[in-house]
């Protein structure tokens, strides 16, 4: 067999193993080691491996139509949509528009933003301001968006009109919200690539007071850190304004939203519902029935007040179990739900290959990421258990004490 490198362009440093099957919050080698799962596929497998629910919704559908050009209508497209509008609606979502990533689901943001000021405000208004280490994509405009210079290295020159500021810095935030020139603010709530980092009260507050002033459209990357993964199904609902909750005039999902399948969305609040029309964008696999059949199926579990309630209860007790450790090597620890951040005082990487180099010793091992040099990112699945929780932090614990 060929060297991986040999027929895949080498766009990925990988970890030495490959997987064959899961099951719950477990992976299989080919050899049949096991390996407990904090890493999710960066956020996807929110429902873990080989779930029943969401198998079947496959399946069923599978069994009646893959898919359907979207001149059609489908009927669990709809309903889809229909469900995730529903959830979405503490947030001020309207509608939604359906496609297969996140970056896919940022570029529709921009251009709702771009459209919204042209219509309104004229031209020369055009200006999407994004935060620095934030990340919103690997297509053009997107890496545009994105406001770390790793990411940008020998792909220039890149889509014009985007500015970084400072997350937190309010008066920076102030400043490049030019009511004459900018159309959106786009932000994750919680900055995944750049180490689990959320967003202040006072700074959300802000924003979300300058954009309604100013009539730029207020919009959320929740890609990564919103369907439940913070313990509410989107991250920015756990922040207020003036007394009362944040309401966004654009959000955009994808990663765990399909459960495994792609999946992204970009929805609409009142402001923006009506901006695009006939013509002005599309997808051609975007809500396809497949797709809108496993995220169906994602949404019927993940959206409840109990199911959500047991995410943050889960994630309190990893922080929880952090704390009482004590150890020195552990920086500082951070997130909300099954979203963590734990800086360490040394290289995150050979944690991971540990992580995976306990299976040769005939133990189970453990999968996690980085989230930066010395971050290591715990995302696991939401249907992880109290054992499994105290199994997988007592392997960190041992990993963090033996590299």
């Amino acid at each position: 067999m060929a060297a991986v490198n040999d027929v895949f362009m080498n766009t990925y440093h990988r970890l030495p193993v490959a997987f064959a099957r899961g099951d719950g919050s477990w992976l299989f080698d080919a050899g049949g080691k096991k390996y407990l799962d904090f890493a999710s596929g960066i956020a996807v497998n929110c429902l873990g491996h080989n779930h029943p629910a969401l198998v079947g919704a496959i399946k069923r559908q599978a069994e009646k139509c893959l898919h359907l050009c979207n001149y059609y209508e489908s009927d669990v497209s709809r309903a889809f949509a229909e469900r995730l509008v529903a959830a979405c609606s503490g947030g001020g979502m309207k509608n939604v528009f359906l496609a297969n990533s996140g970056a896919e689901a940022n570029e529709g943001a921009c251009k709702i933003a771009r459209k919204y000021s042209l219509r309104k405000h004229g031209p020369g208004r055009h200006t999407i301001v994004t935060l620095l280490g934030s990340f919103h994509g690997r297509t053009v405009t997107t890496l545009s968006a994105t406001g770390q210079d790793r990411f940008h290295k020998d792909f220039g020159p890149f889509t014009d009109g985007f500015v970084f500021v400072p997350p937190g810095d309010i008066d920076a935030l102030d400043r490049a919200l030019d009511g004459k020139a900018v159309a959106g603010l786009l932000m994750e709530t919680v900055q995944g690539e750049s180490g689990i980092r959320a967003q202040t009260p006072e700074y959300m507050e802000a924003a979300a007071r300058l954009c309604a002033e100013r009539d730029i459209l207020l919009m959320f990357d929740e890609v990564q850190c919103g369907v439940g993964r913070t313990g509410t199904f989107l991250a920015f609902e756990q922040y207020l304004v003036q007394g009362g909750p944040v309401k966004a005039d654009v959000v955009t999902l994808a990663k765990g939203l399909g459960g495994g399948v792609p999946v992204g969305a970009v929805l609409a609040g009142e402001k923006a519902a009506g901006v695009l029309e006939s013509g002005d964008h599309g997808s051609t696999f975007g809500g396809n029935p497949l797709s809108a059949a496993a995220g169906l199926a994602v949404l019927e579990i993940v959206d409840s007040p109990a199911f959500l309630a047991e995410i943050s209860r889960k994630g309190d007790k990893i922080m929880d179990t952090v704390k009482a450790w004590g150890l020195p090597t552990v920086l500082e620890m951070r997130g909300r739900g099954l979203m963590l951040g734990m800086d360490i005082a040394r290289d995150a990487w050979p944690v991971l290959e540990a992580g995976i180099a306990r299976a040769a010793e005939k133990r189970p091992g453990l999968l996690a990421l980085s989230g930066g040099p010395k971050t290591l990112r715990l995302l696991p699945p939401y249907i992880i258990d109290d054992g499994e929780i105290e199994r997988g932090m007592a392997m960190l614990r041992e990993l963090l004490e033996g590299v």
